[in-house]
């Protein structure tokens, strides 16, 4: 028994020391010492708020990391995640006669930034805090890849999958003002399941079901883009436009140069083509690799430049490119990960195990003192860590006999 014990807390702390580095990789590329305001409008950097300086009435206002520790320690800060292409406003004129410590010179505005909500500490279309203290159910949070803003998974439109199988979502308001990207949900994203009342129900299941087959009986004989008839030919055709793209293209396709101009299809007018569709309804949960699929030529790049998405073409905006950026660079460790590479596998689990049992303890010593409504003070707080040197000297003697 004793062995199997030993076996189940070893897989509790490796559990905890990976949860422990996903939640510090959000903070990857951020310098916690220099403020990244002269590095521009960075492509992707942690982002904070500061209620204290900048409170629901001002305007809204983003610091980095090195500001929020820096600048505004001791203030009511939120976190906001990641933002992409932010530069930071700490000291700028939102916030009155305060100046940034680190950089204290800096544009009255930064005119590029795009602000929500967000950064008045409200959330989704319901435009609600996190945490909310008024909301009785138990909901996940997701971020759109396009607006950044977070919604409940109830408010999304549609049934969600469990929250450990989420991939990258697109909201339904942000689908709309990329019309196109519907098409591309109709054959790459996650299959629709709308949440519907239920007068409608007979109507959204000729939609969302029977639609492709519809599309399917009209569709004119096609030689090589006809819609496919089993799962091994859609594979197949779709591997076949992929390929399409994938080879590198000469400097006179590139520059349309050439005496005999040569077309590039386009991918997007090739699935058009096929007549396949999707209710357009509700938010689109897409696989990792879906960016991979989006048409680059240059038509469709036009497009996304007008509908301001123009980020989607690059594979290394992704949340998951950027978290494991963070696992993989030093800043993206935990100091306590860094201690114990020094050390053998019986201190790593022994130091680990102890700094779990610790973080246990303190939680537990806090809700107490909540529950039972005492004021937390220096004394109790002695009593506290002297009664765990005493369990600790305990289990010390208790080894050796």
């Amino acid at each position: 028994m004793a062995t199997n014990k030993d076996d189940a807390d070893t897989d509790d702390i490796f559990a905890s020391e990976e949860e422990l580095e996903r939640a510090l990789c959000v903070l990857a590329g951020s310098d916690p010492e220099n403020c990244s305001y002269f590095r521009g409008y960075v492509k992707r950097q942690a982002v904070f708020a500061c209620n204290t300086c900048t409170p629901t009435a001002a305007e809204p206002a983003g610091i980095c990391l090195a500001c929020a520790n820096k600048c505004h320690d001791g203030h009511d800060i939120f976190e906001l995640y990641t933002k992409r292409n932010f530069r930071c406003d700490c000291g700028n004129s939102k916030f009155g006669e305060f100046k940034c410590q680190l950089t204290p010179t800096k544009d009255e505005k930064n005119v590029k930034n795009l602000y929500n909500h967000n950064f008045q500490g409200c959330y989704c279309t319901c435009d609600r805090p996190y945490p909310d203290t008024d909301d009785q159910e138990n909901d996940e949070m997701i971020q759109c890849v396009i607006c950044e803003d977070w919604f409940h998974t109830r408010h999304l439109g549609c049934t969600v999958m469990e929250p450990e199988e989420l991939q990258e979502m697109v909201c339904e308001p942000c689908m709309n003002k990329a019309p196109f990207l519907w098409t591309y949900a109709a054959h790459f994203a996650v299959p629709p399941v709308i949440s519907i009342d239920q007068s409608e129900e007979e109507d959204a299941e000729v939609d969302v079901e029977g639609g492709a087959q519809q599309e399917e009986e009209t569709l004119p004989s096609l030689s090589v883009e006809q819609e496919p008839s089993t799962s091994t030919d859609r594979t197949e055709q779709e591997g076949s436009i992929n390929n399409t793209f994938s080879r590198k293209r000469t400097h006179d396709e590139m520059t349309c140069s050439s005496a005999t101009t040569m077309t590039v299809p386009c991918r997007l007018k090739a699935l058009q083509v096929q007549g396949l569709q999707r209710a357009r309804r509700g938010a689109v949960f897409w696989p990792y690799s879906w960016r991979t699929k989006l048409c680059t030529c240059t038509s469709c790049k036009r497009a996304y430049v007008a509908a301001e998405v123009q980020f989607l073409m690059d594979l290394t905006d992704t949340i998951l490119a950027y978290e494991n950026r963070g696992l993989e660079e030093p800043f993206g460790q935990h100091p306590l990960m860094a201690l114990t590479n020094s050390m053998n596998h019986a201190q790593q689990l022994e130091v680990i195990y102890g700094f779990n049992e610790l973080t246990t303890s303190i939680t537990a010593f806090l809700d107490k003192c909540a529950a039972e409504g005492k004021t937390v003070t220096v004394e109790a707080v002695q009593e506290f860590f002297e009664e765990l040197r005493a369990r600790k000297r305990h289990r010390s003697n208790a080894g050796y006999q």
